[in-house]
């Protein structure tokens, strides 16, 4: 991680051009799908870019930023918290186990919970380490494919699956702690599946979970390429990279 070639000013210039293209983006997807602007949140992701370029976000007004290393998120928001920065951290890459008390120190929200075991490990690193609960959304496998990480949703079609990767336990392991609070949902569509048609289906996976769970609303999907096929299906996040930040060859 090393700090972009731009000066601040100019750097900060082009984030704001950046930012201008996203949201007009979002604004133009919520138009069309009938929805109010405010229902959508933008993370701005950040991985592999320096904590001056979250500062540099903050200045513009975007105080929701995603990581997803460990390795790289802790330094990165004890930097910017060191240099005043009010962030709502949120961490959407897969998580180890033994990354749980390094994550709830730092994390406001977590994205990526797609076990039971790893929801009880996080229980109890937050029941330990923080002092209020942690928002947690929890990961749906789209495709069924658990090797990509994810949580797989009942499919009366599909026959039996592992019982502690259903969507359900996992909901349940997670909904029925003390120290995590039961937020919503997040998946990213498969590669090699259109993302109308992956959005879709977590769009039906969303509302027959939320019969169970009726105030865990939120739903995390969409990135820079496929942002509007989410919000038009639902999506109240969409974690956006290189779209607002530039491609990461701008860095040294």
């Amino acid at each position: 991680m090393t700090e972009p070639t731009l000066g601040r000013e100019e750097r900060r210039a082009e984030l704001a051009a950046g930012l201008a293209r996203i949201r007009a983006r979002i604004a133009d997807a919520c138009a069309a799908a009938g929805r109010d602007r405010g229902e959508v949140t933008l993370v701005a992701v950040t991985k592999t870019y320096p904590a001056s370029d979250v500062e540099l976000l903050g200045s513009l007004g975007v105080t929701e930023v995603g990581e997803n290393r460990d390795q790289e998120a802790a330094p990165k928001a004890r930097a910017v918290a060191a240099a005043g920065g009010r962030v709502t951290w949120h961490f959407v890459g897969q998580l180890q186990r033994n990354k749980c008390r390094s994550v709830v120190g730092y994390a406001d929200v977590v994205h990526s919970v797609d076990s039971v075991r790893l929801a009880r490990a996080l229980a109890e690193a937050a029941q330990r380490h923080r002092d209020r609960p942690l928002d947690v959304l929890v990961q749906v496998s789209i495709d069924g494919d658990a090797g990509r990480g994810g949580a797989l949703a009942p499919d009366p079609a599909a026959g039996a699956v592992e019982p502690d990767r259903l969507l359900a336990e996992v909901a349940a392991a997670v909904a029925g702690s003390g120290s995590l609070r039961l937020a919503g949902l997040m998946a990213v569509a498969p590669l090699g599946w259109q993302p109308a048609a992956a959005f879709d289906r977590l769009a039906g996976i969303a509302a027959r979970f939320r019969v169970d769970h009726p105030t865990a609303t939120a739903l995390s999907a969409g990135m820079s390429a496929d942002l509007e096929e989410a919000i038009g299906y639902g999506a109240t996040h969409v974690r956006v990279g290189s779209a607002l930040l530039g491609k990461r060859s701008t860095l040294r």
